[in-house]
C-alpha cells in the first residue's frame, strides 16, 4: 500500500553530520517489502558507550527482551534493525530468530553476540523468515559507511511517509560536538518507555551511567510526550550511542561544564525526531500542541494533557475543524482528577473559551472555527496557577487512519 507524503511534514535539517566511529549499512532482505531496503546495521567503535530505553508493554517483542537483557553490557558495538516483521508473539521461533541474527552479526564483525543489539518492527504475530536476514548479513557488514544516515532512516520505515532524521553540531571549549539521529514511527504511537524506533549517536565523551540517566530524562519530555493513536507499541526502542571521539574530558557528573551544553543539544535532536513522528501520524492533517499548567504535579498535568490528546472525540472534532470545545471539558473530567472548575481556563489558539466556571462571555465561535482551519492547532489548559506546565504533541484523527490500518497487512 503506497502512501502519499504527509501534508504536515516539517522542514528537515539541511545537513546530516557523520559521527566519527559510527557506520551504517542497508540492504533488501525481502522479509516483507519488495524493491526497497528493509534491513539496517549500525556499528560503533570499540570503547563507545550505549544507553537505551524500551517499551513497557507486557507483550514486548523478542528484540526488546534481548536489548533489555544486554543494554547494561560494556562495549556494545552494533544494532541490527529489520522492518516488516515485529517478531512479536512468535514463540520459540521468535527467540531463535533473535539468537541466530545477533550471532551472525557478531561473527561477521568479530565480536560477541552479547555486544549486538537488535530492533524489529512491522506486523505482529507472523513468524519471521529470519533466514532471509541471515543471508544478507555478510554483505551488510562489508558495506558500512559513515554517511548512510538517511538511507538508514528509509530502510526502517513501515507506514511512514517520509524518512525521519535530525542532526546538530556545536563547538564548546575547543571541542566540536556532533549529534545525529534517525527514527521511524507513524502509527501505534503512544510511547511508554522511559511501532517507534530511534537511533541517535554523538562523538561526545561521556560515562555510560550519565548517558543512560540523560536519555531517560530527555525521553520523558520528548518521545514520552507524543501520541498518534494512544496505542503503545510492543517494539518501542531508543538507542543512544556516544563514541568518545571528541576532545572533551569525559562527562561523569552534572557539574561538568559540558553537561548542560550537551543536554540542550541532545534535547533539540530528540524533540525534532519526536515531532516528526507526530507530523507523520497515519492519516494526519493537523499537528496539535496541548499545554496544561497548574499547581498540580507534572504527573497529573500530563495525565490531563494526554487525556485531551488521546481522545478520539477531540481528535475527530479537530479533523473536522469543529469548535466543539465541550469535548475538551469531557477529556479533562474523565481523568477523575480534582479540578477547580471556577479556575479552569481553556484557550484554543489565542481564543479564550472558558472563564469562571462557564463559557467566556465574549467567546466568538466564528473566530475559533476560523483558527481551526490551520494545520497547526494549540490548546491551552490553565488549571489555576503556573507552578508547573507540561506539553504533549499529537495529531488529528481522520478517515485515512482507518484506511491505512484496515489495509495494513495487504
Amino acid at each position: 500500500m503506497k502512501l502519499d507524503e504527509s501534508p504536515i511534514k516539517p522542514k528537515q535539517v539541511g545537513k546530516v553530520f557523520n559521527i566519527d566511529g559510527v557506520n551504517l549499512s542497508t540492504i533488501s532482505s525481502g522479509v516483507k517489502y519488495k524493491n526497497r531496503d528493509d534491513l539496517l546495521l549500525i556499528t560503533f567503535n570499540e570503547g563507545s558507550v550505549v544507553a537505551g530505553v524500551f517499551t513497557k508493554s507486557t507483550t514486548a517483542s523478542e528484540a526488546v527482551n534481548w536489548c533489555k537483557n544486554n543494554i547494561n553490557n560494556d562495549n556494545l558495538r552494533a544494532v541490527i534493525v529489520n522492518a516488516g516483521n515485529a517478531n512479536v508473539f512468535t514463540g520459540q521461533n521468535g527467540k531463535k530468530a533473535v539468537q541466530k541474527i545477533v550471532l551472525e552479526v557478531g561473527k561477521n564483525l568479530k565480536i560477541n553476540k552479547n555486544q549486538v543489539l537488535i530492533a524489529q518492527t512491522g506486523v505482529i504475530g507472523e513468524p519471521l523468515e529470519y533466514f532471509k536476514i541471515l543471508k544478507c548479513i555478510t554483505k551488510l557488514t562489508r558495506n558500512l559507511k559513515s554517511n548512510n544516515w538517511i538511507k538508514g532512516a528509509q530502510a526502517i520505515m513501515t507506514t511512514d511517509t517520509f524518512p525521519k532524521y535530525s542532526s546538530y553540531s556545536y563547538s564548546y571549549n575547543e571541542s566540536n560536538i556532533y549529534i545525529t539521529g534517525i527514527s521511524k514511527g507513524s502509527g501505534m504511537i503512544a510511547p511508554n518507555m522511559a511501532t517507534m524506533l530511534s537511533f541517535i549517536s554523538s562523538n561526545i565523551n561521556i560515562s555510560k551511567k550519565m548517558l543512560q540517566s540523560l536519555l531517560e530524562e530527555l525521553s520523558e519530555e520528548t518521545f514520552n510526550s507524543i501520541s498518534v493513536d494512544s496505542d503503545t507499541s510492543t517494539s518501542d526502542t531508543v538507542i543512544l550511542s556516544c563514541t568518545g571521539k571528541s576532545e572533551n574530558i569525559t562527562i561523569k557528573n552534572k557539574n561538568n561544564k559540558h553537561y548542560t551544553k550537551f543536554k540542550d543539544a541532545l534535547r533539540k535532536v530528540l524533540k525534532d525526531l519526536a515531532l516528526q513522528i507526530v507530523r507523520d501520524g497515519e492519516g494526519a492533517s493537523k499537528f496539535i500542541t496541548v499545554k496544561v499548567s497548574g499547581k498540580e504535579s507534572k504527573k497529573d498535568l500530563k495525565i490531563i494533557a494526554f487525556s485531551i490528546a488521546n481522545s478520539p472525540l477531540v481528535k475527530t472534532a479537530l479533523a473536522a475543524e469543529d469548535a466543539n470545545w465541550g469535548r475538551i471539558i469531557m477529556a479533562i473530567g474523565k481523568t477523575n482528577l480534582n479540578v477547580n472548575l471556577k479556575k479552569l481556563k481553556i484557550s484554543i489558539g489565542d481564543n479564550l473559551i472558558t472563564l469562571n466556571g462557564k463559557r467566556y462571555d465574549r467567546y466568538n465561535e466564528n473566530k475559533v472555527s476560523k483558527y481551526m482551519e490551520n494545520d497547526e492547532i494549540e490548546i491551552f489548559v490553565d488549571l489555576g496557577g503556573k507552578n508547573n506546565e507540561v506539553t504533549v504533541w499529537t495529531c488529528d484523527l481522520t478517515h485515512k487512519y482507518i484506511d491505512i490500518n484496515g489495509n495494513y497487512r495487504s
